[in-house]
């Protein structure tokens, strides 16, 4: 009878339909590989297989996202943790062992490989309730947000083919008039006729904000062009969609907000990362959802690493102090740090100051604004650690 290991790795190549997970012992010898459909049934049962396997196994996965929610959730509840091995890691790893092929069953046996041999890996926490509200919706905004910019775009390359004056006379994604102008009049003999006058009382009575200015620019444009370019007719038809699809995308863009801002703020940090400069509630949301448990950052350094906002070394031989920008870091994370410096410089203050001071030590734009995001990483990080509120002075250190 052979002796029940201690201790398994069990790797898991997940995926939206199935999974495929394989267990290694000790000596790297395959004891369990099989597939798992991505169903609650199927997946208890496996557990249940390879956790008689031993007295302990440690998990590893290659995807922590919703392919792989269920997964998780069902560890999660059985008392089990599950660390995170990058897709990067496990195909330069793939190279170490014998042989080319690319499956799913080698992909798990290497990702158990990986998981046995490094202890480094970030542990995967199944979010709060808050937590997942906050990404999920989130994602939805961000996906919301590249469909109205790729339809400005589609509607700005259309209205360039038969109104290129037009086109240039405004600034279509942040100008509600314009949109609104465009849902009804979108050539130049249609603005003509309709007139000044005509033409702001039809944006008036539509709410739009200087209708009058907005009337006297689409005019200016029209009569600038007296040419019917071929396809002018099909080319307002889509001009006049598209333009009715980005003003209901802004209504659900608004909605959304509200949602996320009214999420965020149940939050119990919430008041103390919008008391930060620049870190409304949008951004505060991607942070919370991007950070994760601010337990697993042991001090502010480790945070600014996850953000990518620390440079890391490449030395060799005599050749020190070579800094380079980190490759392996949260670009979500990165981006909420940055977004919050760039906006906190508009106003004055000691972010403004910061900045203004790096750049008359010769940083340039970018530079300068990292270095802030790299500062406010600290302050951010103390912030919540101490539980009180951002303040632009810093607070009196008192005599023991």
């Amino acid at each position: 009878m052979s002796k029940r290991p201690g201790c398994v790795w069990c790797g898991i190549d997940a995926g939206k339909g199935h999974h495929w997970a394989a267990a290694v012992d000790e000596t790297g010898a395959t004891l369990w590989s099989r597939k798992i459909d991505n169903d609650e049934s199927a997946i208890l049962a496996a557990l249940g297989e390879i956790l008689d396997l031993a007295g302990e196994v440690h998990w590893a996965v290659d995807i922590s996202g919703t392919s792989s929610a269920l997964l998780l959730a069902l560890l999660a509840a059985h008392g089990q943790q599950a660390v995170y091995v990058p897709g990067r890691t496990v195909n330069r790893m793939s190279g170490a062992y014998r042989g080319e092929a690319k499956t799913d069953a080698r992909d798990a046996y290497v990702i158990a490989e990986t998981s046995r041999q490094r202890r480094d890996f970030v542990t995967i926490d199944v979010p709060a309730q808050l937590a997942a509200d906050l990404a999920l919706l989130t994602a939805h905004r961000a996906d919301l947000v590249a469909d109205r910019v790729r339809m400005i775009n589609r509607l700005r390359d259309v209205l360039t083919g038969v109104f290129p004056a037009l086109e240039r006379a405004f600034d279509y994604s942040a100008h509600k008039g314009a949109l609104v102008l465009l849902t009804g009049y979108q050539t130049p003999a249609a603005i003509r006729r309709r007139g000044r006058a005509r033409l702001t009382a039809w944006l008036a009575g539509r709410s739009v904000r200087g209708a009058d200015d907005v009337a006297a620019t689409a005019l200016e444009a029209a009569r600038a062009q007296q040419t019917a370019l071929p396809g002018e007719d099909v080319a307002a038809q889509i001009v006049a969609d598209l333009a009715a699809q980005i003003l209901a995308l802004d209504e659900r863009l608004k909605r959304i907000d509200r949602q996320i801002r009214d999420t965020f703020r149940s939050h119990p940090q919430a008041e103390i990362i919008e008391s930060l400069p620049g870190m409304g509630p949008i951004l505060g949301a991607e942070f919370v959802v991007a950070a994760g448990d601010l337990t697993a950052y042991a001090d502010a350094g480790h945070l600014a690493s996850a953000a990518g906002l620390v440079p890391v070394p490449r030395d060799s031989g005599r050749r020190t102090g070579n800094l380079h920008r980190p490759k392996r870091y949260s670009r979500r994370l990165r981006r909420v740090f940055y977004m919050s410096a760039q906006t906190s410089i508009i106003r004055d203050g000691p972010n403004r100051d910061f900045y203004l001071k790096k750049r008359g030590e010769g940083c340039k734009h970018v530079q300068a604004v990292i270095a802030l995001a790299r500062r406010r990483a600290s302050v951010l990080w103390a912030l919540l650690r101490d539980g009180r509120l951002f303040t632009p002075a810093p607070p009196v250190t008192q005599a023991a």
